[in-house]
């Protein structure tokens, strides 16, 4: 039976190199920040009490996490991993599990930890290691010659010898609580680096005779920690490589998983193809037979069945209908809505926009605060004015209306059902239902004018 699971996340470390004043843990990995995914993983494992143990940028790290269940203790000197998860300590029930994980290593599956937890729970000392092609910069696990673990060594205190061995040290580990107190209070800090090292308890649980149980991870980037940029790109593209495999297993067609990047979450029908270089956050939602063209961005969106998104194009908190055609280089603000078959072109840019069945808003347009009923035809040019400066007013359109190409529409404004908008056209006040609007300045031609000519320059 598993015993009460509390979990401690070291999360004060100032990360020197990243070079960056924003706090390692909130560099974001897929759209959130490093800590928000081992927050995660940790209410995987539906622990009694999680402890986020923060230092560097404190309250910044506070603010980003204002609902987030855990309980925050602060390392106000940062003495070494050791003295970390001695803060935490008080909060810590002695007949608890610990679990110990980083707020820089993001992508530890919890079927990895359970392990961990579960020998933890019998009274062993669990640690979770990793055989590494280069293990610079991490802890060396040390054997007997029967393969017994005796204790880590970290590589600044570590001989030649013993950085030759490639089995690291991830730092997480499983312990029962009141051991763990015990060996955190005997900790020394007389070693290469001044710190009360975590790692030292090993060798103090060894020396107790308790048994100490290492777990190989299978897979190296489940445990890589982010210490500098480089390492946090490997990691994004990692998972988000691990997402688009996920996508293709479940039938989505992706051009280039390597060119794909999933922010948020995502929901796919049947059949749905996306392009390269296509960015979503939020959630998205995609039904069947979507099609994603290449370069675009979608964030809180949902596409109904058959709707073609073309390149280029920009959505953002949009409810689109089935069968319509978006872009290329379209742009859907917050609060649009497309009905079933509607078709919005180039360079076209809907916000706060109800657009009708079947209506077309194809060329170089921008229709802002509206309501547009079915069947309408919006010419190149059109642009509903719906602010004075200090309010938005409300364009209403009717069904079956056409209105043509460079024409303003003052809001607030009604057009009515079959009501034809003239070309060249500003309209300021409501055009009635099955009538010509139009507002032209009477066209004149001047006999004999001349275009000015340019004079010739003169040498010298």
């Amino acid at each position: 039976m598993t015993a009460r699971l509390e979990i401690v996340v070291l999360a004060a470390g100032q990360g020197t190199r990243m070079k960056s004043d924003l706090p390692k843990v909130l560099h974001p990995l897929a759209g959130r920040p490093l800590l928000a995914h081992v927050i995660a993983t940790a209410q995987a494992l539906a622990p009694v009490r999680t402890h986020v143990v923060y230092g560097h940028g404190g309250e910044r790290v506070l603010t980003q996490f204002p609902d987030a269940p855990v309980t925050w203790t602060e390392q106000a000197e940062r003495l070494g991993t050791g003295h970390a998860v001695m803060q935490a300590m008080p909060g810590v029930a002695d007949d608890a599990v610990v679990l110990v994980l980083y707020g820089d290593v993001p992508l530890v599956p919890a079927a990895v930890l359970e392990p961990l937890v579960a020998e933890a729970s019998g009274g062993a000392l669990a640690i979770l290691t990793v055989d590494l092609a280069d293990p610079k910069g991490y802890g060396r696990i040390l054997r007997d010659g029967q393969g017994t673990v005796l204790g880590i060594v970290e590589e600044k205190d570590a001989s030649p010898e013993q950085r030759q061995i490639r089995e690291g040290n991830t730092g997480i580990l499983a312990a029962p609580a009141a051991s763990l107190r015990a060996w955190l209070g005997a900790l020394k800090n007389t070693n290469a680096q001044g710190e009360y090292y975590l790692t030292d308890v090993v060798a103090m649980a060894v020396a107790e005779g308790l048994p100490v149980r290492a777990h190989r991870a299978a897979n190296e980037d489940d445990v890589l920690g982010v210490n500098d940029k480089l390492q946090l790109a490997h990691l994004e593209r990692v998972f988000q490589r691990r997402q688009a495999e996920a996508l293709m297993r479940a039938g989505v067609t992706l051009m280039d998983p390597t060119r794909f990047d999933l922010r948020g979450t995502v929901e796919c029908g049947r059949d749905v193809l996306i392009d390269v270089g296509v960015v979503m956050e939020g959630h998205v939602k995609l039904g069947d037979g979507v099609t994603v063209g290449a370069n675009c961005y979608l964030r809180d969106v949902e596409l109904g069945p058959g709707t073609q998104l073309r390149p280029m194009s920009v959505l953002e908190e949009a409810l689109v209908g089935p069968d319509c055609r978006i872009g290329p280089f379209a742009r859907l603000r917050p609060g649009t809505v497309l009905a079933g078959h509607a078709h919005v072109g180039n360079f076209v840019e809907l916000k706060n926009a109800q657009v009708g069945e079947g209506s077309k808003v194809n060329h170089l347009s921008y229709v802002g605060d509206t309501v547009m009923g079915r069947d309408v035809n919006v010419g190149a040019g059109t642009i509903t004015c719906n602010y004075d400066g200090a309010n938005k007013h409300r364009t209403v359109i009717g069904h079956r209306v056409f209105i043509g190409s460079d024409t303003q529409l003052i809001a607030p404004v009604q057009v009515g059902d079959d009501a034809t908008i003239g070309a060249g056209s500003t309209v300021t006040r409501d055009a009635p239902a099955g009538e010509l609007t139009l507002s032209r300045t009477p066209q004149k031609s001047i006999a004999g004018w001349k275009r000015p000519v340019k004079q010739p320059k003169t040498a010298g």
